[in-house]
């Protein structure tokens, strides 16, 4: 049996976690693990007061989600994904861990127009659904801001322009590429490639 490790990358603000959810519908044995996921479980666990311990504990949560990605792979799973904006940073690791436990790679990667993925950003980083953890500081479990707008780390448009095009994220590649433009996301259709995956998966049982 083949098994697959399938990347979602792109810059933030390109809809992965929707992409997510459409192939989920169809293949519903994936099994779903991404950094975030780790740094709000260890955002509400341990907590940070001082934007050098928010550093410290990431570090902490790529430990974590590399260990929750092996022990995956060392069950064989058959179908992993994973999304997150990926960068060269972690290529290397990803690579080696999908070479020991036999996986095929595919990367799904998201690009669209700078300006935007700046707009859906601001409007992103403030909806009271996402975790406070990453648009603050210092944070605890208790923490509440109603208004998101006095966070205190918020991004500003020059830095995360500076952080797409230094870390690249709309030129990871590992494995298969398939990319798409997600500037208008009425464009966007993705039946195809998730039939692809299906198909894909399924001839390899």
């Amino acid at each position: 049996m083949k098994k697959f490790l399938i990347l979602l990358a792109g810059s933030p603000a390109t809809g992965k976690t929707y992409l997510i959810q459409k192939i989920r519908e169809q293949i519903p044995t994936l099994f779903l693990v991404t950094p975030d996921e780790g740094k709000e479980l260890f955002a509400d666990s341990v907590g940070f007061d001082t934007l050098v311990e928010k550093e410290q504990l990431e570090k902490k949560v790529w430990q974590f989600y590399y260990g929750v990605l092996t022990l995956y792979m060392d069950a064989g799973k058959q179908v992993i994904i994973s999304e997150y904006p990926f960068s060269d940073k972690q290529k290397n690791k990803l690579a080696q861990l999908a070479d020991t436990y036999k996986y095929e790679i595919i990367t799904i990667r998201l690009v669209a127009d700078f300006e935007v993925l700046w707009e859906r950003r601001k409007v992103r980083d403030i909806e009271p659904d996402r975790h406070l953890s990453h648009i603050m500081t210092h944070y605890h479990f208790s923490d509440r801001l109603d208004d998101r707008s006095k966070a205190d780390d918020l991004i500003t448009k020059d830095t995360f322009k500076k952080i797409i095009q230094t870390r690249k994220y709309d030129q990871f590649e590992l494995g298969e590429i398939h990319e798409f433009d997600v500037t208008d996301f009425e464009k966007v259709e993705y039946s195809g490639l998730i039939q692809y995956l299906k198909n894909k998966i399924e001839n390899e049982y």
